[in-house]
């Protein structure tokens, strides 16, 4: 039965219980209704005629006013529970006296006003409250799901109520039926009370702190708070409209059906069947079609559908004014008034906070929906009796209504979406889910230079490098004394951009220190910012008795040759480096490693191409100082002969920066470079990953070109940084673009690597679970390296929704985009939920199809429903670990090859075969040994 139920209404198994016992909740209520309502409504004409039921609707209204005050402050000081019961007990209290009025024939005037009063505000009352332990019970996706099944509680209750009351007041009279009303209603308490127990007081962390939040920061009233809400606003707009829009159709269609059928027994039968006909529909709607309506259009589009399709009537209406098209008007505004549209305006109001919506929905559903009503009745009144206007101008009234209720309808989207985020941000701001960046103020900087240890204050000046702000030069400037030679350096450094700063002397001073580095900074600060000539400056430092005063001008004037050619001549810079390579090569060379950096400085600096052999040697040298500088100048030559040395060292952690800054120093050449080792086949996967960063520097189209080429490659990470890259570069270059059809197809892939990845995971978890059953050791060593690759690839699935997300911002707003990602990483569920929710209703429906059902499996924790959000298809062990060896990543293959080895299995050692060709010569290595070893020992 629950897998029918399940599959019928798309209800979850957990959900089941809570749903039923809320359909039973309102199927209650609204029987209740049926049977008291028509009750009083045939007292009331008949005692007092037909003509009274405008002074009824205003009654109605002005009564709602003060008793919503009174509800609003019980609210405020009392539980949403403990009110509704209280509420419960005294509809039941009048039910019963409204009965011994009705069996001992004591009606008056002002009670036949005061019950037709409080009837109507009973409908309202007891189906706000249900609704809002509907938002409490369920959040924005569940509800979802659960709204059209509860919903049809209403529809079923008004069809049963229906039918009950007249055999009841038939059979055995009006104040029995009246009796079991009373007697139903209070059947609602303990079903309140079991759903409290099952789902309401089991809120979690957030949604207490948010009530408590909101309880004490609501000191204002109703109505201010709808005014001071966008959101609210519209809704209570929307509501208002859809009421009066509502009024006047029935007047219409009342009005034509007593025209077309005089006969009042006939008029009975008419409004029966089609009353009834419209409710059955409304039930098929509710049960079958709402909750595929709100999934596949979202709640605004949905929330477009009654005012759209009463418009379409209405014109209809003009063009026919006949009594069939009205009843075709009634019946859409009969049954997806109740259905369709009930659900949407619930899910609707889903992102108000929860006390705010405790009072602000009540004012909404009792005194807006009463107002509206009134007005209603007012409008009529007005235009049939006192402009003496036909029915048939109603129409034209209805269509500048509903033109205004989709008016509203298209703000309330907007309002909708900006109070999904505003939930969000709060729900992260709540728990302290906030970016964690460190920032510091003025006053922590001029601490750290001030009193710091050398690494808080290099990294400080690393970080204030990029701001260059005059606040600190002072701090900075004392730090010209500092013991360390690093923070020395680092200062001047700092320093070097402000012209105003007056430190030559104490740079002068500086040049005397036994440190290569800092000495060629200084000499490098004193030949830029001294008044003397640079003919002074070289003739004072070039021929120093001091080598490293000597080597560091050297080392200036190669810098200064590079734009200054007869300065390079005048000097002799290259027969200077000439003595200093002849010296390197007959071992002459002083053996300190700062001597050998310099020199590998000056020859790429003067173009010395008769020794950039020098260089691709250093490239590789095992000491990472010489690399490190080896690859700076590399990159200052910007020669195509060291582009391949450098393109390897991305493959070295420690080397790769420097690599990525040496290959950007190439300018856009190296795009062309780039495209043609592409093309030739030639470049390596894991070097592909880290190129990204390289092309993200050069903003023009061929770097869109190449980060699209990457985007396609098999390697998750390296899909992650090109689309990371690409959002930069279009980011900062608006004339560049990419085609949202080429973005949305990226997205296609992307999910489809996603899908690809958890089938893999799946099929590993059962063989996991499978041997775990049948072994008596327990964790087998098969079973060891089975979890090392099921980590492996839940890695790749994390860069897979951060690829997915950063192309979802090339399509969309990135903040919003940005924010639902940090919400769905999100420890909170609440924070999770929003998040989904929002992208629900955002995305286009063909990218949401494709993206939402990973971002919920991903979200949801209930392993049962992760298996209906997507159809996985478990696949052979075989052909799990070929998929795996495609992926192009180098520790997924070294774990595929353990897996062979250890399995032992001979039907899987044809997935060695194509790691044996394999380019990587670890990877290639092993595979050929695992292999032949595989092979010996199953001769």
């Amino acid at each position: 039965m629950k897998k029918i139920i399940s599959k019928t209404f798309g209800l979850r198994d957990d959900e089941i219980s809570i749903s039923f016992f809320m359909f039973l909740y309102i199927f209650i209520i609204i029987t209740t209704l049926l049977i008291v309502k028509p009750t009083v409504n045939a007292l009331f004409v008949s005692k007092l005629g037909a003509d009274s039921l405008p002074l009824g609707y205003l009654l109605v209204a002005s009564v709602a006013v003060l008793t919503s005050y009174f509800y609003n402050r019980a609210i405020r000081y009392f539980s949403l529970v403990k009110v509704t019961v209280i509420s419960l007990i005294i509809f039941s209290i009048a039910f019963i006296a409204l009965a011994l009025i009705i069996k001992f024939t004591v009606i008056s005037n002002w009670l036949l006003y005061f019950y037709y009063t409080f009837i109507s505000l009973f409908a309202v009352v007891a189906t706000s409250q249900f609704w809002l332990f509907a938002n409490m019970v369920f959040n924005a996706r569940e509800a979802k799901r659960n709204f059209g099944f509860i919903g049809a509680g209403a529809i079923s209750g008004g069809i049963f109520g229906g039918y009950l009351t007249s055999i009841i007041a038939t059979s055995f009279g009006n104040e029995v039926a009246i009796f079991m009303a009373a007697a139903l209603i209070l059947l609602c308490i303990p079903i309140l009370k079991k759903v409290y127990n099952l789902k309401i007081k089991f809120l979690n962390t957030f949604k207490r702190k948010q009530v408590i939040a909101d309880q004490e920061n609501l000191e204002s009233s109703s109505l201010k708070l709808i005014k001071n809400s966008k959101h609210l606003t519209y809704i209570a707009l929307i509501t208002g409209i859809g009421v009066v829009v509502a009024k006047l159709v029935d007047f219409q269609f009342s009005d034509f059906a007593q025209k077309a059928l005089p006969d009042s027994d006939d008029l009975a039968a008419f409004f029966g069947f089609w009353f009834s006909t419209f409710n059955v529909i409304a039930l098929v709607i509710q049960l079958f079609l709402t909750n595929k309506v709100l999934t596949r259009l979202g709640v605004s589009t949905t929330l477009l559908i009654l005012p759209l399709t009463i418009a379409f009537g209405s014109l209809l209406f003009l063009t026919f004014p006949e009594l069939w098209v009205l009843i075709i008007i009634k019946g859409i505004d009969g049954s997806a008034k109740q259905s369709v549209n009930k659900a949407a305006v619930e899910l609707s109001i889903m992102p108000i906070p929860i006390q705010i919506k405790n009072q602000a929905k009540s004012y909404i559903d009792v005194v807006i929906d009463s107002i509206a009503t009134g007005f209603a009745g007012f409008l009529l009144i007005f235009l049939i009796k006192r402009l003496n206007l036909d029915t048939t101008y109603i129409t034209v009234i209805i269509l500048f209504f509903t033109f205004v209720w989709i008016l509203f309808i298209y703000k309330l989207r907007e309002a909708y979406f900006t109070s999904f985020k505003e939930n969000i941000q709060k729900t992260l701001t709540l728990e302290n889910v906030k970016s964690k960046k460190r920032t510091n103020t003025i006053a922590d900087f001029k601490q750290i230079l001030s009193s710091g240890n050398e690494e808080a204050i290099l990294s400080a000046l690393n970080r204030l490098k990029d701001y260059k702000q005059t606040n600190f030069n002072q701090a900075i400037i004392r730090l010209l004394e500092h013991p360390s030679n690093k923070i020395k350096t680092k200062a001047i450094e700092y320093l070097d951009a402000f012209e105003s700063v007056n430190i030559l002397d104490k740079v002068e001073v500086l040049v005397y220190e036994k440190d290569d580095l800092l000495v060629y900074i200084a000499l490098d600060y004193i030949l830029a910012h001294s008044p003397i000539s640079d003919t002074s400056f070289f003739n004072k430092y070039l021929n120093h008795s001091n080598e490293y005063i000597a080597n560091g001008a050297l080392h200036s004037l190669a810098k200064q040759s590079y734009n200054n050619a007869k300065l390079g001549l005048k000097y002799n810079v290259l027969g200077r480096l000439d003595e200093k390579v002849v010296a390197l090569n007959n071992g002459n060379l002083s053996d300190r490693q700062e001597v050998l950096a310099g020199l590998l400085m000056s020859i790429a600096y003067v173009r010395m191409t008769s020794n950039y052999h020098l260089i691709s040697k250093h490239l590789k040298n095992s000491n990472p100082y010489i690399a490190k500088f080896a690859t700076i100048s590399a990159g200052i030559t910007s020669d195509e002969i060291f582009i391949d040395d450098l393109l390897n060292l991305l493959l070295k952690k420690k080397y790769r920066k420097r690599a990525v800054k040496a290959l950007k120093n190439y300018g856009p050449k190296i795009i062309d470079y780039l495209f043609k080792l592409d093309k030739k086949g030639i470049l390596k996967p894991s070097i592909k990953k880290h190129l990204p960063r390289i092309v993200e520097s050069f903003k023009n189209e061929k770097s869109v070109k190449i980060l699209l080429r990457l985007l396609r490659s098999r390697n998750a990470v390296t899909r992650l940084y090109a689309s990371n890259s690409l959002i930069k570069i279009l980011k900062k270059n608006k004339n560049l673009s990419v085609s949202n059809r080429v973005v949305k197809n990226q997205i296609l892939r992307e999910s489809n690597y996603y899908k690809n990845t958890l089938e893999i995971i799946t099929s590993i978890e059962n063989l996991i679970n499978l041997e775990s059953s049948l072994s008596e050791e327990g964790i087998t060593e098969l079973n060891v390296v089975r979890n090392n690759l099921i980590s492996e690839l839940e890695i790749l699935l994390d860069n897979n929704l951060k690829a997915i997300f950063n192309l979802l911002s090339l399509l969309y707003n990135a903040e919003d985009i940005k924010m639902t990602y940090v919400g769905i990483q999100s420890e909170i569920k609440e924070a999770k939920i929003n998040s989904l929710e929002f992208l629900d209703n955002i995305l286009q429906s063909k990218i949401k199809t494709m993206v939402l059902p990973i971002i919920e499996y991903y979200v949801v924790d209930d392993a049962n429903y992760k298996a209906t959000i997507i159809n996985l298809n478990p696949i052979k062990e075989r052909k799990a670990l070929r998929r795996i060896i495609r992926m192009g990543n180098f520790k997924l293959k070294i774990l595929v090859i353990k897996y062979v080895q250890i399995s032992n299995n001979k039907n899987l050692i044809s997935v060695l075969l194509p790691l044996k060709q394999f380019k990587n010569v670890d990877v290639k290595a092993l595979a050929t040994k695992t292999y032949h070893l595989f092979i010996s020992n199953n001769n």
